[in-house]
């Protein structure tokens, strides 16, 4: 023996066939590295030719052996001539690339053969890299395998993205269809709460790769409707999640507005928090065809709403990589050019940029010390966001007036009247609606 109690012994070789002497592992998933194991002749006495051959075979489910091994291939081997070395030897041989961390199973031959003389081999201590994977309660077959092209560990049938390690699922929101976002702008007084000054349809694509973590965030925002003569912007924050864990952002319309200040990885600077403009002027987006506003007035011309795609995306490294837990979106927006005059959705954390001088002037209630943002002192907000595409009202008509159970929804913080948005009978007044083509 080279170690222990044991190891495996050679016949006398007779000839230099593969198949005549050899040890085979079982089924296994082969990783990177080395197959290695320690070998020495037990003598060197009239022995002209001895040989180590490596091969491997893939796991056949049609041949007809019972087996079920393919055809072997061979990836390397090593030949000894007289004088035979009677001292052991570490021998390492690489597992091939073809077959390392593939995710499929293969056995692995060594064939110890030669010819002339007695001279047997010894061979202990053997290691290969990988994972067992056989099954002993079906006749040592494999175990079964999936289908993995990027070897990210999560099967092809389930993977958005087969060919590519760093993407594996899409989540999206809403599941179906689009939800809408809406604003009234003259915050903090409440003006004529018509909820027309911006009217966006929204969905995004939140990217996770095989570990649930976030690699990028595709948003749609499609701007419906301007009922506003201000030039307002639009800006979302990633509340609690720093600048840095941002790499880059595409997409975003500012137009080198003077107000907009963005890092090398497109986000807003001077900011706790990760925050992206996506665009500074809304009527850059959708212009208005003449008259009043636009798509709010029926009696002036209509104007096709237009999409505005931009994806943010994420560091995923070891550490710095955030899950789609984490992720609480916070849009808002930027009232007629002034930065630090934000419109947030009930509740919304204002950003580094606000201006907190203007919480609890006019109607509004923020307390901070309580977490009350942007609402009256009865609930009421100055932005709406449902999962659902909706219509809104006309110019200078009340959203109270055209949603029967706003108020009841609103003034609870959402308790009571929770689908006050549905097309159900007496939810609306759908002649105080805007009529989208």
């Amino acid at each position: 023996v080279i170690a222990g109690s044991y190891s495996i012994r050679s016949n006398s070789p007779t000839n230099l066939d593969p198949n005549s002497c050899w040890i085979k592992s079982p089924w296994l998933k082969p990783g990177s590295g080395n197959i290695s194991f320690k070998m020495k002749f037990e003598s060197n006495s009239s022995a002209t030719n001895r040989r180590i051959i490596l091969t491997y075979c893939a796991y056949d489910p049609n041949s007809l052996s019972s087996s079920k091994e393919a055809v072997h291939v061979r990836f390397d081997s090593i030949t000894y001539t007289t004088p035979l070395p009677t001292t052991a030897q570490t021998l390492n041989f690489a597992v091939p690339a073809a077959i390392a961390n593939s995710g499929q199973p293969y056995k692995i031959r060594i064939s110890l053969v030669g010819i002339g003389g007695t001279t047997r081999f010894n061979v202990d201590d053997l290691v290969i890299p990988g994972t067992y994977w056989s099954d002993p309660s079906s006749n040592c077959l494999p175990l079964p395998t999936i289908q993995d092209a990027d070897s990210d560990g999560v099967a092809d049938a389930n993977d958005a993205y087969p060919n590519d390690a760093t993407r594996a699922y899409n989540n999206m929101y809403p599941a179906a269809g689009k939800g809408t976002l809406m604003f009234e702008d003259l915050w903090p007084t409440t003006g004529d709460y018509d909820f027309n000054d911006y009217v966006a349809s929204y969905r995004y694509n939140v990217v996770t790769n095989a570990s649930n973590k976030v690699v990028e965030i595709k948003f749609t925002l499609t701007t419906r409707a301007i009922g506003a003569s201000l030039k307002n912007g639009f800006g979302l924050q990633f509340d609690n999640i720093a600048p840095a864990k941002v790499t880059a952002v595409t997409g975003t319309q500012t137009h080198n507005a003077a107000w907009v200040s963005t890092a090398a990885n497109g986000t807003e600077n001077g900011q706790t928090y990760a925050n992206v403009i996506f665009f500074d002027d809304a009527f850059k987006i959708l212009p208005s065809p003449g008259g009043s506003g636009v798509n709010v007035d029926p009696a002036n011309p209509y104007a096709t709403p237009v999409d505005l795609n931009v994806t943010v995306s994420f560091n995923t490294a070891p550490g710095e990589a955030i899950g789609i837990n984490d992720l609480n979106l916070n849009p808002y927006l930027i009232v007629n050019q002034e930065r630090g005059r934000e419109v947030h959705l009930a509740g919304g954390l204002p950003t580094s940029k606000a201006n907190t001088a203007l919480f609890g002037t006019g109607q509004d209630a923020t307390n901070p010390g309580i977490g009350k943002y942007y609402k009256t002192k009865n609930n009421l907000p100055w932005a709406i966001a449902v999962e659902a595409e909706i219509p809104y009202p006309k110019t200078k008509v009340d959203i109270l007036e055209v949603y029967k159970n706003f108020a009841s929804w609103a003034e609870s913080s959402g308790a009571s009247s929770a689908d006050w948005y549905l097309d159900m009978p007496g939810y609306r007044d759908t002649n105080k609606l805007y009529d989208e083509p």
